[in-house]
């Protein structure tokens, strides 16, 4: 999957927490993206069984989705906090992090998490 189809599935995510209800002109909105091109995503993430679309315009994710956004959101919360407890400001810890969580490889990421859940952000 390439990154914007993962920023995409992250920000539906994110704006399910927020609320229960996600629509496209929500994630238009919130990604300050034209409703035609989240249209067009929203199209493709469909039809490669990320998302599904229901009558009432109300997106849900499919089992495939959901693990896809849940790891990319872990992903930029633990780099994110990682940023900052190097001393990063904030604004631009979680922009930084919104960068290399779609670069970063399973061996790298589970290694920086292994060293958080151990040593704590400080170490």
């Amino acid at each position: 999957m390439r990154e914007s189809g993962e920023m995409y599935l992250e920000t539906i995510l994110v704006l399910g927490k927020e609320k229960n209800i996600v629509r496209a002109t929500d994630i238009a909105s919130r990604l300050g993206y034209s409703k035609a091109s989240v249209s067009r995503a929203v199209g493709k993430l469909c039809s490669e069984g990320y998302i599904v679309v229901g009558g009432n315009g109300y997106i849900a994710f499919t089992e495939q989705g959901r693990s896809i956004a849940e790891k990319i959101y872990e992903r930029h919360q633990v780099l994110s906090r990682i940023l900052t407890s190097l001393g990063v400001e904030q604004r631009c810890a979680v922009d930084d992090a919104c960068r290399i969580e779609h670069v970063i490889s399973d061996e790298a990421f589970q290694a920086i998490k292994h060293h958080l859940e151990t040593f704590g952000p400080d170490q």
